[in-house]
């Protein structure tokens, strides 16, 4: 006795399992691809301007552009993130994660004060 589906069982098959790949593929990208339009992550402004346009800082790449610098979503909290830039460019007046802003005393400790 052989165990086998009739043609159209097996054509049956093979287009479920393509729509639960396309469903499940979808839905596992579909958050990335939000994210990614809202813009950067964390936003910060140097006391003073760099000539550096890329760097690595915080374990994050940040893209600057005079006192300004961008990046995405890194894996550390924000203040260890802040403290990597801060070690990296020097000074650093203002420091956003997430649209949320550091406060004063986050911010004096991010530059080791």
């Amino acid at each position: 006795m052989t165990l086998s589906l009739p043609r159209t069982g097996r054509f049956t098959v093979f287009a479920m399992a393509l729509v639960y790949t396309g469903l499940t593929f979808g839905a596992a990208t579909a958050p990335v691809a939000a994210e990614a339009k809202t813009g950067p992550y964390y936003t910060a402004t140097l006391a003073a301007p760099t000539d550096e346009n890329r760097a690595v800082a915080g374990g994050v790449a940040w893209a600057c552009k005079d006192d300004k610098c961008v990046a995405n979503k890194g894996t550390s909290r924000p203040m260890r993130i802040c403290r990597g830039l801060a070690r990296e460019f020097g000074e650093i007046t203002s420091f956003v994660a997430k649209g949320k802003q550091l406060d004063a005393d986050k911010l004096a400790k991010c530059n080791g004060n």
